[in-house]
C-alpha cells in the first residue's frame, strides 16, 4: 500500500508539473486545439471553410485507434527538452521510466522467444 501511495504521489508531481502542463497544451494545440479553434471560429462567423475543415479533422480524431495521443505526448516529451534543458527532475522521471518500459518490453520479448522454442 505505501509503494502504491509513493507511486501515485510521484505520478501527480509529474503530471502536475506547471512545465510539463505547459508544453502538454502547446502540443494539444498542434495536434487538436487549432481544429476546435477553426470549428468554433467558423460557426460563429459563418465562414464556410474554416467550418468544415475544423469539423473534419476533430471528426478524425474522434476515430477508433487515432494516434494523436501518442503524438501529444512526444511532442510534448520534445518541447519540454527544447524548452526547459535545465529542468531534470521531470527529465529524469522520464529517462526512468523509458528504461523501466524498455526492460518490461525486453523481457516480454524474450518471455515470448522462450515459449515459442519451447514449442518447436
Amino acid at each position: 500500500m505505501e509503494k502504491t501511495k509513493i507511486n501515485l504521489k510521484k505520478l501527480f508531481s509529474f503530471v502536475f508539473n506547471p512545465r510539463l502542463l505547459l508544453c502538454l497544451f502547446i502540443a494539444w494545440m498542434i495536434t487538436n486545439g487549432w481544429s476546435y479553434i477553426f470549428a468554433f471560429v467558423g460557426g460563429v462567423f459563418d465562414i464556410t471553410w474554416m467550418f468544415i475543415v475544423g469539423t473534419a479533422y476533430a471528426g478524425l480524431l474522434w476515430l477508433p485507434f487515432t494516434p494523436e495521443k501518442i503524438i501529444t505526448v512526444v511532442i510534448a516529451i520534445f518541447l519540454l527538452r527544447w524548452l526547459f534543458p535545465k529542468d531534470k527532475k521531470t527529465l529524469l522521471v522520464l529517462r526512468q521510466e523509458y528504461a523501466k518500459a524498455k526492460a518490461s518490453l525486453k523481457a516480454f520479448w524474450s518471455k515470448l522467444k522462450m515459449k515459442k522454442a519451447k514449442k518447436n
